[in-house]
């Protein structure tokens, strides 16, 4: 795939099916590039309704977990428990927190049961809840775990899931997000998604040519998300696209293609909730909304909200 790991890191196009009425919905990675400024300066701009640390790299099979927050701090020295603070100048904002495992580098996996058990123990103690000295980001609790496997085994993420989520309990629920590609049955996450244990799921529908817009095809995009929608159990469903021609190695999408042949389509689409007028005024550059026809309809879903970023500006969104 190529630099699937940047791409993640500029954050793309975000689109997203709800169960209800909701406003726009963007979610973005952050620890990747010593430039992008601090995690409190992120949430501040105000775009981001989730933020997901990137990434814990190591950890599993008996050995001890590590993060890399690339340039922005240096864990060995307990360098980054100063992202504690920005944490919960996030959450203050509204901004939920997850922490992302995983990644395009690193050694990771999850051999067994109790290893499942073990690192799930580690991931509450260290990130989500407990009071140990040693949290590597300091005493703030995040909300929850991306999962955005890419190498190593494909067993037993399902159970990290269900270990993970047996922490939630009233007033501290734990969220699971999950960063699959787009081909379907995914070769890491399948068993883990089809638990339906995960709030969050950001498809990447870019690097793969069977399910991608290519050369004014449509078809398989369009495919592939209706296939996502109906088979894999998930409370909001997010389609992921590059951002610019340089953010993916393919999967690019000319912004007056996804307005006529995508997005109408996908909203009228049997779990998208469809239904209302279908229409909209026009759209504008800069912050400006494109408002689609209303919710209504049949299917899972009764609300279609659409977040397009360029760069980190919203151009336009249906709501």
């Amino acid at each position: 795939m190529a630099n699937k790991f940047g791409s993640l890191v500029s954050l793309l196009l975000l689109l997203t099916l709800v169960h209800r009425s909701y406003a726009g919905s963007i979610a973005i990675y952050w620890g990747q590039n010593g430039n992008e400024g601090t995690l409190a300066q992120t949430c501040e701009t105000g775009k981001y309704r989730y933020v997901n640390i990137a990434f814990l790299n190591i950890f599993g099979n008996g050995s001890t977990p590590e993060i890399n927050l690339a340039g922005h701090c240096n864990p060995s020295v307990n360098g980054c428990q100063v992202v504690s603070g920005d944490i919960r100048r996030c959450q203050k904002l509204g901004v939920k927190v997850m922490l992302s495992i995983g990644g395009g580098f690193g050694n990771y996996s999850i051999t067994s049961a109790s290893d499942a058990k073990n690192v799930a123990r580690y991931l509450w103690k260290n990130f989500l809840g407990g009071h140990l000295s040693s949290r590597p980001l300091g005493n703030a609790t995040l909300n929850g775990v991306d999962f955005d496997i890419e190498l190593g085994s494909t067993k037993n993420w399902d159970l990290l899931a269900k270990y993970l989520k047996s922490y939630s309990k009233p007033g501290k629920k734990v969220y699971l997000t999950a960063a699959p590609q787009c081909p379907l049955p995914d070769a890491y996450l399948d068993r883990a998604l089809n638990t339906g244990l995960f709030d969050f799921v950001w498809i990447q529908f870019y690097n793969n040519a069977p399910c991608q817009y290519s050369s004014g095809n449509v078809t398989n995009l369009i495919n592939s998300w209706k296939r996502w929608t109906s088979t894999i159990p998930a409370k909001k469903y997010f389609l992921g696209l590059p951002a610019a021609e340089a953010a993916a190695g393919s999967g690019f999408i000319p912004a007056n293609v996804l307005k006529s042949q995508i997005l109408p389509v996908i909203k009228s689409s049997r779990n998208s909730g469809g239904g209302g007028d279908g229409g909209g005024g026009g759209g504008r550059s800069g912050g400006g909304d494109f408002n689609g026809g209303g919710g209504g309809g049949g299917g899972d879903f009764n609300s279609l909200v659409v977040v397009v970023v360029a760069g980190g500006e919203v151009i336009w969104r249906i709501r």
